[in-house]
């Protein structure tokens, strides 16, 4: 048992094997750039990397809904099935299913 105390003890009293704990214990938790600021930047691009692609997906479908509507014939297409316009002499029926 003894011999155990003595062990752990030279371990202790050896300078660069403490210096380099406590530079890791310093880099992992204290430091300005730890390791829970690190996961949380990673968190955070991950959310901005998909935002990012959701808005490429965005972005080609306002592309070609701009195509469309280039010709007269896409226009009015596209003001009577998106924004319910409608002739003089028509009725426009809308139906919902909930």
């Amino acid at each position: 048992m003894r011999f155990l105390k003595l062990k752990y003890f030279s371990w202790i009293k050896n300078k660069f094997l403490l210096t380099s704990v406590i530079f890791i214990l310093y880099a992992l938790f204290l430091d300005d750039w730890d390791i829970f600021h690190l996961v949380k930047q990673n968190v955070k691009l991950q959310e901005l990397d998909e935002q990012r692609d959701s808005t490429k997906v965005k972005l080609i479908q306002a592309q070609t809904t701009l195509k469309k509507l280039q010709s007269p014939i896409g226009l009015e297409a596209f003001a009577r099935e998106e924004k319910f316009f409608k002739k003089n002499d028509e009725d426009i029926f809308v139906i919902s299913y909930e």
